[in-house]
């Protein structure tokens, strides 16, 4: 049996919206948060310090930045140089998805939550106002945590791990309207897909559309700080 019994949580923590408003909610439900985040050598390294803040501002127990180079594959906008970020909408996934990056992710959280003797991993995907992602839909989540309660030694002993997702059926302003009633400044946060390194905006790619849509819909002002704003 598990010899610690404190209600502990993984979260993972990107230092976007939708994560920042997930480590708020697991808060709000009494975890004590240990937030990981992931230094793939994406292209919008400030994100990575906007987490900081974020698990500072949100009081997490801890904070840990795992690294992996996914630039070594590339075949993303977000860890190949030579591939744009749209500036417009595009048809289907698009190239600013990072082959099997939640699923890297979730795998790393999941190796801390069995050395924590946590049961309890939180990810902040979302299957409304989103970028068409796969990794981002709630039958994939829920593949997932199939998957890890066969994978884990405290899983086959009883403990079984819940994978939370808590954003997935919410629209990106009652992701909004969420966070803030607990207390997260967005401010703090980075989503754009290329933001400057002092974590400026472009105001163009797709994240940038759906936080900025976010933020009208919410009837809250928009507290990101844009490149030319």
């Amino acid at each position: 049996m598990m010899q610690n019994s404190t209600k502990k949580a993984v979260v993972l923590l990107s230092g976007g919206l939708d994560s920042a408003t997930c480590l708020a909610i697991a808060k709000s439900q009494g975890f004590e948060c240990y937030c990981l985040s992931l230094d793939y050598h994406q292209r919008h390294i400030a994100e990575l310090n906007a987490a900081n803040r974020v698990a500072q501002a949100l009081g997490a127990c801890s904070h840990k930045t795992a690294q992996l180079d996914l630039s070594l594959f590339g075949g993303s906008a977000l860890t190949d140089n030579s591939i744009d970020v749209p500036q417009t909408p595009t048809e289907g996934i698009p190239v600013t998805y990072v082959p099997a990056r939640n699923t890297i992710m979730l795998s790393l959280a999941l190796a801390w939550a069995e050395v924590l003797q946590s049961q309890d991993i939180f990810i902040g995907v979302n299957a409304l106002d989103y970028s068409g992602y796969p990794d981002c839909r709630g039958e994939y989540v829920h593949a997932f945590q199939a998957m890890a309660n066969l994978a884990t030694k405290s899983a086959v002993e009883g403990h079984r791990i819940t994978i939370h997702a808590p954003l997935i059926d919410l629209t990106k302003s009652q992701i909004i309207a969420l966070g803030t009633s607990l207390g997260v400044d967005y401010g703090i946060t980075v989503s754009c897909y290329q933001a400057d390194a002092l974590g400026r905006a472009c105001g163009q790619c797709d994240s940038c559309r759906l936080r900025s849509a976010g933020f009208e819909g919410a009837g809250l002002a928009d507290p990101t700080l844009y490149l030319n704003p």
